[in-house]
């Protein structure tokens, strides 16, 4: 029978044989504030990201945000021995970078994705890439445009331009003032910002958690460390497909599609991540629960994530850049809350913070449900009338 802590004890009790790995002496507060340093840098390129990708055009801006990201990350071990101040603004330098990177990819799928494909090509976008020998293959392979695209078939170019006529405005301004009066973009703000506090609460202290909390070894244990994330990786190109299907085969409409998939993608998670901060000791059970709540996550690349270009196409970097804007602010304020919330690292500590952001998740789900659409919005084209798609 695995052995269970009583609630508010500091922690469960460690095995036997675990070897300590490499220690620096920073404090809980000093640890909250180095895993939010990452957004200090994430938050600014945001809104400018998405602008510039659609004046310029995002192939370049998205290839050389992901090569200086994986650069910086290449020299984090090095800064982290320089000290505090160093790792900081390495990891704030990183986030600069990688802050175009979700404005650009939007841009570009606005030109490149029909709308019935477009949960199964955002959501393989989303899974996953690896940085230098990503930037070489895109600066010589990826055009900005079907247009522009050297070997892409002429059956396809006009399949893609012709599901994309009705949806693009060539307006030369951006329509700022209706843009930021769109309570439809706003319902993507809200269940991105609260997505996105569970996925960074878990994303920066699920290793913690593991290590102080249930005496898990993430350096023996790297497959059930990783357990989560590739949970969420398939459940991301899985959901794609199916969202596709549901629209383009059992005529589901878009908003209905958007819906449900973050009603899963938000309360799923939320309730799975509360469930796992009652079940005392039993890491292995501990780690399902997360598994299953981070897993569950990933339906959401298929919900709200995708809702940018449903609702404005042309201006989709544009959108997710100031979405994502106020989703970063999880990442450089949820760390050190959540450090502060647990300087005893008990397991009681640990679950108001579950339930925070568990709480969190399911206001933003229920917000986006009330107030997203599906179809592309009167400010956002030029003859002023809306396309269902």
């Amino acid at each position: 029978m695995a052995r269970r802590a009583q609630i508010g004890r500091p922690s469960c009790r460690a095995p036997r044989g675990l070897k300590p790995g490499k220690r620096y002496q920073w404090d809980a507060e000093t640890q909250g504030w180095i895993l939010g340093s990452f957004f200090y840098g994430y938050i600014i390129t945001q809104i400018p990201g998405g602008y510039i990708a659609s004046k310029v055009g995002g192939k370049l801006l998205l290839g050389f945000g992901i090569l200086g990201t994986a650069i910086f990350t290449l020299f984090t071990p090095i800064a982290a021995d320089f000290g505090v101040g160093a790792l900081i603004v390495l990891r704030a330098l990183e986030g600069l970078g990688e802050g175009v990177t979700f404005p650009a990819m939007h841009a570009m799928w606005s030109s490149w994705a029909p709308p019935l494909e477009r949960s199964k090509l955002l959501s393989i976008s989303y899974a996953g890439i690896v940085g230098i020998i990503w930037f070489i293959l895109w600066i010589f392979l990826v055009s900005e445009t079907p247009e522009t695209h050297k070997t892409i078939s002429r059956h396809e170019k006009e399949y893609i331009l012709s599901s994309l006529k009705n949806q693009l405005s060539s307006q030369k301004s951006v329509p700022w003032i209706p843009m930021l009066k769109s309570l439809p973009l706003w319902a993507i703000v809200v269940a991105h910002f609260s997505y996105n506090w569970t996925f960074y609460t878990l994303l920066t202290l699920l290793p913690t958690y593991m290590k102080e909390i249930l005496r898990f070894n993430v350096q023996e244990n790297g497959l059930l460390s990783a357990l989560p994330y590739f949970g969420c990786w398939l459940c991301m190109i899985l959901s794609g497909q199916a969202a596709d299907n549901l629209r383009a085969k059992w005529n589901y409409s878009t908003i209905c599609v958007r819906r449900v998939f973050s009603l899963i993608g938000m309360i799923g998670p939320a309730v799975f991540l509360v469930a796992a901060g009652f079940i005392g000791c039993d890491y292995s059970l501990a780690v399902a629960f997360l598994t299953i709540s981070t897993t569950l996550g990933g339906f959401c690349s298929s919900g709200f994530s995708i809702n940018h270009l449903d609702i404005a196409p042309s201006y989709a970097g544009i959108l997710l850049g100031i979405t994502n804007t106020f989703a970063t602010i999880p990442g450089m304020v949820g760390p050190v809350i959540a450090k502060s919330l647990t300087p005893d690292n008990t397991i009681r500590e640990w679950q108001t913070v579950f339930c925070i952001a568990a709480a969190i998740n399911v206001f933003g789900a229920i917000f986006f449900s009330l107030f997203a659409k599906g179809e592309v919005q009167n400010w956002a084209l030029d003859d002023r009338h809306g396309h269902r798609n």
